[in-house]
């Protein structure tokens, strides 16, 4: 079952593995604009953060939301408990594996906070948390496998005129019964973390290694699982493009997913760029792909196979299905592109990849969504019910 968002709805779709054709179901809408949602352990819940506050902005927005959702045996959704009231706009969320609390993270100002699971699967309010460093720009939190640990990755800051470079960092700390205690703070590259810049991470299925999206410098990380925390620097580290970003153009990567069989790892290419032509604003140009890494089983090394065009602009967020047999990439911006003297226009939406058995990608179809200026922020397939 896969479900997708726009602005504040989440609608359900079933998908026909021989036809790759999408079958929408059913919607249902929550309090302000979905930002992330993640599913419990056990495929029953569906716990989605909200917000109406534009991405990347400070103090603003009134409408911020944990919500509870149910997963019934045939995947519609209900809402389940009154949607827990949250600080600020929050960016990501996720679940340990045994599924008892739920962690939320917020980027500006840097925020996490914790939420425990009540008996009837709801998220319930904040429990109090002191952390005095939760690195600068969070964009995504994320529990190691074995489940003592989190990994806040903090993005940092380009320079700006009136700023400079801000460092990013993997924040790790120790959990203990939902309380959250300052682990490492790891920061690649010898400089402090400047010139260091992570957005997601993701774990392989055998728990040994971590692979780091790298949005500011656009470069795939590999890093060894050591314990509870990871290795300060990466075994491995790749360019995610097929060519060197231009400079003064936005390109960034994005996010990050390994195959449930764990010989390929998936990362998203941004760039959503705009130049004035013919008066409009278009496309000024970029990479925006599917990057392909097969894993080496021994090592975890990944090397580039294959990058795909997801024929849209801005895949924030993309998902396999839990057989590893689907990709759908969820491209989150209508663009308009020139085209020799004209000026084409390209709607947001949905595009289906089958799966090949060495984990390179084959475009079946694409979908576009109608969106009427909301964002498509986020899609995922439910896990198997337990």
């Amino acid at each position: 079952m896969l479900y997708s968002s726009v602005g504040a709805q989440i609608t359900r779709y079933e998908i026909d593995p021989d036809s790759a054709e999408l079958i929408e179901r059913e919607s249902i809408a929550l309090p302000s604009v979905v930002q992330y949602g993640w599913f419990s352990p056990s495929g029953r819940m569906l716990y989605v953060v909200t917000s109406d506050a534009p991405g990347g902005t400070v103090g603003l927005g009134v409408m911020h939301r944990l919500c509870s959702l149910d997963v019934s045996e045939g995947g519609r959704l209900t809402p389940a408990g009154a949607p827990v009231a949250l600080p600020q706009r929050p960016i990501h969320l996720t679940m340990g594996p045994d599924g008892r609390f739920v962690f939320v993270a917020y980027n500006n100002p840097a925020n996490l906070t914790v939420h425990p699971i009540g008996a009837d699967g709801t998220a319930g309010e904040a429990t109090v948390q002191d952390l005095p460093d939760l690195g600068i720009f969070p964009h995504q939190v994320r529990v190691l496998p074995g489940g003592r640990s989190l990994v806040l990755v903090t993005r940092g800051n380009r320079a700006k005129s009136a700023r400079p470079e801000e460092p990013g960092a993997l924040m790790l700390y120790r959990l203990d019964e939902g309380g959250v205690a300052p682990l490492a703070a790891l920061r690649p590259g010898g400089n402090g973390g400047l010139g260091y810049g992570p957005r997601h991470l993701a774990f392989d299925p055998s728990g040994r290694w971590a692979y780091v999206a790298v949005e500011l410098q656009s470069e795939l990380h590999m890093h060894r699982i050591e314990g509870d925390s990871l290795a300060p620097e990466p075994d491995a580290v790749l360019p995610s493009t097929r060519e060197a970003p231009v400079s003064g153009r936005h390109q960034a990567g994005g996010a990050i997913h390994v195959h449930p069989r764990g010989h390929a790892v998936y990362m998203s290419n941004r760039a959503n760029g705009l130049v004035d032509y013919a008066g409009r604003k278009v496309f000024a140009g970029g990479e925006n792909s599917i990057a392909v890494f097969a894993i080496d089983p021994q090592s975890g090394v990944p090397r580039h196979v294959q990058s795909v065009d997801p024929r849209g602009f801005q895949v924030r967020s993309f998902a396999l299905d839990p057989a590893g047999t689907v990709l759908v990439a969820a491209t989150l911006t209508d663009m308009l592109v020139q085209a020799g003297d004209q000026i084409d226009y390209v709607p947001a939406g949905l595009t289906l990849f089958r799966v090949l058995p060495d984990g390179r990608l084959d475009f079946a179809k694409r979908y576009p969504v109608a969106t009427s200026g909301e964002p498509l922020n986020w899609v995922a397939f439910a896990p198997p019910r337990t």
